[in-house]
This record gives C-alpha cells, structure tokens and sequence, in this order.
C-alpha cells in the first residue's frame, strides 16, 4: 500500500478521484473541491494549503482524503483556539498543523474515501502512520479529522488519536407528506407559533422561491452574494468565499445545489439561502439579506428547507451549526466528533483530560436540550430512538 500526498486536488484525475466517491455528499466531489482551490479561496495566503491524500495499490488508487497545512484555525469550526495558546504560553508552536476536513464547512461526512469499505481499518492504520511520520518530519504539532461520520470515529481511535465530541441540531423526516403532517407532530402552542411566523412572511408581502439546478442563473448568485458579504459585514468581518467560487459551484456541481431567495412586494430579492444537498440529507450553507424582515430568516433557512426534504423524501436537515432557536422549530441535538493526534504527549495527556471533562459536559447539554424538543410524547420516544 503506498501513500502519496498531493499540492493540489489537480494532480488526481476527476475520474480517479470519484472513481471511490460511493455516496453523493456534495462537499467531497472532486469539482467542489477544486472550485475551493482555483478561486484561491483555499491557498497558503488563506491559512489552508492542499496536502490530499491518495492511497494506491497495484497501482490503483483505492482511497483518497482531503488534507490541509493549517497555519491558523480559521474556518474550521471545532475549536482550539484554547490549545494554540496553551502552546504559545509554553513557548511552543502550534502551528502548522495538519487538518482533515471540508474548508470552511461544517457539516458532518465521510473523511476518508475509499473504494472498499470491508477495508476501512487497514487503509485507516496505513493513512495514520503516514500522517503521523510526515508530522514528524516537517514538525507540525499535530492531526485533526472534524466532523468525520460516527462510524469512522472507531478506527482513528485504534490509532492513537484522542476523540472529541461536538454538538448540532438536524431536523429528521418521518416521510411526511407535507408541511402539516410535520406540524401535526408537534404540541399545540409551538404547531401555532411556527404557523403565525409563516403567515408574517406573507403580510410582510415577502414572497420565497426554490430554485434547483440549472435554473440558478448567474444573476441570481451575483445577487444571492451581496447577501452574504453585507450579513458579513454586519459583523465586521468579510466572507471567506469569493463570488468566483460561488459562480464556479453552480456551473460544475449544479444537481447539488438548492437555492432559496426572497422576494419583496414589488419583485425585489432581498434575502437568499444557499444549500447543498446529496440523496439523504440537506445541508443548509450560506444566508445573507439587505433588509431586516420579521421571522425571514426562519423561512428561508429552515421552513423552506424542511418542505424541500419533505418533496425530495430526504432523511434529514442539517441547517448548520449552533442556534438554540432551532430546537423550537424542530431540529434535535445531536452528537458530532472530531480525532485528533498531539504529537506532543504532555499535550496530549492534558487536551485528553479536558476532552473527557468536555464530552460529559456536551453530553449532558445535549439531553438537557432534548426536552425543549416541541414534539407530541409518542413523536419524542421515536425521536430518542434515531438520536
């Protein structure tokens, strides 16, 4: 089995790279990822430089995974910013590290593509060593996988990586028929609450599109994109996406992608969504608005998103992350995972104890949250079930 380590997603073949692409989750198509580096939203000047891995046998490439040299920790959104200045404190570098996720995106999926899963904990072992050696030979302080799926959490376990536990909220479908029958799982007080913020859109004369595929047109993203730089704005800050990146995306990986835009009484856009999806789930991305309305941002983030999971019998939504105000409309707490390598043991003994203290702490949170869940009793037990 050799392992090779790759500059840039262009030095693999699309072909090679979707030949062990067995799902359809949009963030690891080879064309997504490659949007990503030829916009040069990611590149060494953004703090993430390319560094895929590819397995090969006989060979034939048999598993690939997306890999960064991370000079900051900046778009990732598992946390450690606590740990760079804990070594900083120590006079020790944190960075570079090496990381092991989709940049700027965090959504839960498979980390590690390959194309025999029966083979997962050899090829896991194989890819661990090799990323454990090269940290040792270019001094990056250590190895982090975020947000891989459950099952691929076991593997990285068994090879000395130390597990951290995170939290999100997914709305679930029980192959509803409509909205209603949604609604109609709910108790009374919050099925009205969600109708009244539903029926403010329309007195607001707010109208709201769906727009899959080849209908989203250029202008649409050029619009949908002031959205999303002034809400970054607002908070003083910029987007990490260019509009190259988001005018690339819907010319190479348009069946992927739902866009939901607002319009006002007089046939204005003034607020947009922006989601991916696979044949299982949404994933709810990118929002932006010119216009502060009521109850708008429910709309077009969760309410349209739930009503496209609905049409599409998808499983599940997920909406992104953080936001205690999603429970209420529907979306349950559940648990995500990171692994991470400290090559440093000292380091390592001390980020493992605060990860056992943090994990009892999320999972705590995480059943407290549970009962704010606005569900009927007999919809809740079902629920705990999947969750």
């Amino acid at each position: 089995m050799k392992i090779n380590f790759l500059d840039s997603i262009e030095e693999i073949t699309k072909d090679d790279w979707d030949a062990v692409l067995k799902n359809k989750y949009p963030f690891l198509k080879y064309d997504f990822l490659k949007a990503l580096e030829t916009t040069k939203c990611v590149s060494a000047e953004q703090g993430w430089s390319p560094l895929h891995i590819v397995v090969s046998e006989n060979k034939k490439i048999i598993a690939v995974m997306p890999l960064y040299i991370k000079t900051d920790s900046q778009g990732e959104f598992i946390f450690d910013w606590s740990w760079a200045d804990a070594y900083y404190r120590n006079g020790l570098e944190y960075y570079p590290k090496l990381v092991s996720s989709i940049p700027f995106t965090p959504a839960s999926g498979p980390r590690i593509l390959m194309a025999e899963e029966k083979r997962s904990p050899e090829i896991v072992k194989a890819i661990s060593d090799a990323l454990q050696q090269i940290s040792e030979d270019n001094n990056f302080s250590s190895v982090h996988v975020l947000l891989p799926e459950k099952k691929e959490i076991e593997n990285f376990s068994n090879e000395d990586f130390s597990l951290r536990t995170s939290y999100s909220f997914h709305w679930f479908n029980k192959s509803y028929k409509n909205f209603d029958q949604f609604l109609d799982d709910m108790t009374s007080r919050q099925r009205k609450n969600i109708r009244k913020e539903r029926a403010k859109i329309t007195d607001q004369g707010i109208s709201v599109l769906k727009i899959t595929g080849d209908e989203i047109t250029t202008e649409m993203i050029e619009t949908f994109y002031q959205f999303y730089q002034v809400t970054y704005l607002k908070r003083g800050m910029r987007g990490y996406l260019n509009f190259d990146f988001f005018k690339k995306i819907i010319e190479l990986i348009p069946e992927s992608i739902l866009l939901v835009m607002a319009k006002n009484s007089i046939g204005e856009y003034v607020a947009g969504a922006l989601n991916f999806f696979d044949d299982k789930k949404l994933y709810g991305r990118y929002w932006g608005c010119l216009e502060e309305y009521d109850s708008l941002h429910f709309e077009t983030c969760y309410y349209q998103g739930i009503e496209f999971c609905i049409a599409e019998n998808l499983e599940s939504f997920d909406p992104g992350v953080q936001g205690e105000h999603k429970i209420k409309r529907g979306f349950c707490p559940i648990e995500t995972y990171s692994a991470h390598w400290i090559k440093d043991i000292r380091f390592k003994e001390a980020i493992d104890d605060f990860l056992e203290k943090e994990r009892a702490h999320i999972l705590e949170y995480n059943q407290d949250r549970k009962v704010l869940l606005p569900f009927k009793k007999e919809v809740m037990s079902e629920l705990y079930e999947r969750i």
